[in-house]
């Protein structure tokens, strides 16, 4: 019998009860963030083994005291058990913590705090943790103010356009009620001060202040990204940054043209739909505390967007089709929302999708890595030009099918790169990986844990 539902940043499997601090330090992670589950008794392949009860029993009446006495602030966890068909499985459930961040008492604030990433508990950096206080005082980061600036490093033109446009007028240049209602400026001890979203939005130099808050734009010849073609930097306002970094995208992408009665017409290989909304979701749902910038690298096959800081609520890969929406900068959505470039919430990875699968295009990929979101979206006219295999067998067997996807975008990949990417059992990647090499599909290169796997060229 098999669990209902796949590990994810809310959920995690554990066959038995672990001898040391894991869980723990997994509980840690859902309370900084979504809350979770964690679920003893079931495998990694989501079978429904059990744990025995008197176990379990035993089990319940300590595990909540030691995570409650090893962490801080305290955590209260729910410890139940609950039977499905003939299996008992112990279960051990805390909410979204009010009090974030919380740490593993004995590691201490700087190393005991832990965050989910995907189906992973990772030890929390610092920008992370400051995050983590600023959300437990109900602010955003873009809602901050910029000490080191002043009201004259906002460009007023912007802002009178902003509100003309929305029917709303007020008096030009000045700190009115009107910028502060917006969060476009924060006043600290009676001094008014442009907050993190008021420069980004409506700044005359925002990388003055915020010097990462950019997009670097590539197009590289091949599918590796060692010989850059053309490259960009998409500075100033985060308006002025789509636009550059739209015009790059679609300036390095083919075209191919259909006859509409008397007018030729113009259609790009990548939907334009799709470029527009993950690029939008890129911007303004990015972590602007990070110090890097967010990336676009445009390859034969394929363009990615690579944006700094994971998802802002608890989404994962496997849900982003639901329409679920998660707003980490609450002040630039709302103003962006305002200006026409968002018209509904959750939309954008839906209407990708969507757009993608109207035109026939290999659907495209959201990987989640470690405080990281990055978006492929495949190439038709370039997927043409490569040589299709013909393998026999291979096509009646989806799952080792699957694993050459993944040279969609890539020359080599990992064992790990087939555990993130196909969210399968370390054991199960290894063994379809050793098919294909039998079946002298792939090769594998170097030893241990450097072990890479290439394509067998025919």
């Amino acid at each position: 019998m098999k669990y209902p539902a796949n590990e994810s940043s809310t959920l995690e499997f554990k066959l038995s009860i672990p001898k040391n601090e894991q869980i723990i330090k997994t509980v840690i992670g859902f309370c900084n963030q979504n809350g979770g589950k964690i679920i003893i008794g079931v495998n990694n392949d989501q079978t429904i083994v059990g744990v025995d009860e008197q176990t379990a029993q035993q089990t319940m009446e300590y595990v909540d005291k030691s995570i409650f006495e090893a962490t801080t602030p305290h955590i209260i966890p729910r410890v139940y058990l609950q039977r499905i068909g003939e299996k008992t499985i112990l279960i051990i459930e805390v909410s979204a913590g009010m009090n974030k961040p919380y740490f593993l008492t004995s590691e201490g604030l700087e190393r005991g705090t832990y965050i989910r990433l995907g189906r992973n508990t990772l030890r929390a950096t610092m920008d992370i943790i400051q995050e983590l206080q600023w959300q437990a005082r109900g602010r955003s980061y873009d809602a901050m103010p910029l000490y080191a600036t002043q009201c004259s490093s906002l460009d007023h033109k912007k802002i009178d356009a902003f509100f003309h446009a929305k029917g709303t007028d007020r008096k030009t240049g000045t700190a009115s009620d009107t910028i502060r209602a917006y969060h476009v400026i924060a006043q600290e001890h009676g001094i008014d001060y442009p907050t993190v979203a008021g420069m980004l939005l409506f700044g005359k130099n925002p990388q003055q202040f915020l010097s990462e808050a950019f997009i670097i734009c590539s197009s590289f010849r091949g599918i590796t990204g060692r010989e850059a073609i053309a490259t960009k930097d998409c500075t100033g306002t985060l308006t002025e940054q789509f636009n550059q970094a739209y015009n790059f995208i679609v300036t390095n992408l083919n075209k191919a043209f259909s006859i509409t009665g008397p007018r030729r017409k113009e259609v790009l290989e990548i939907p334009e739909v799709a470029i527009r909304e993950l690029l939008i979701n890129a911007i303004i749902h990015r972590n602007y505390h990070l110090p890097a910038p967010t990336k676009i690298a445009i390859y034969d096959n394929r363009v990615e967007i690579f944006s700094p800081g994971g998802f802002p609520g608890p989404l994962d890969t496997n849900n982003l089709l639901q329409g679920l929406s998660y707003i980490r900068n609450t002040i630039i959505f709302k103003i962006f929302r305002e200006m026409g470039y968002i018209e509904k919430l959750g939309s954008g990875f839906i209407a990708a999708f969507q757009n993608y699968a109207k035109r026939g295009l290999p659907k495209p990929e959201v990987v989640e890595g470690e405080n990281y979101i990055k978006c492929i979206l495949p190439r038709m006219s370039n997927l043409r030009k490569q040589p299709q295999r013909s393998l026999q067998g291979i096509h009646q067997q989806p799952e080792l099918e699957d694993i050459l996807h993944l040279f969609r975008t890539s020359t080599e990949i990992a064992v790990g790169d087939v555990i993130n990417n196909l969210r399968i059992p370390r054991a199960t990647a290894t063994r379809r990986l050793a098919q294909l090499v039998q079946l002298n599909v792939l090769r594998s290169v170097g030893r241990g844990k450097a072990t890479r796997y290439v394509l067998v060229k025919t």
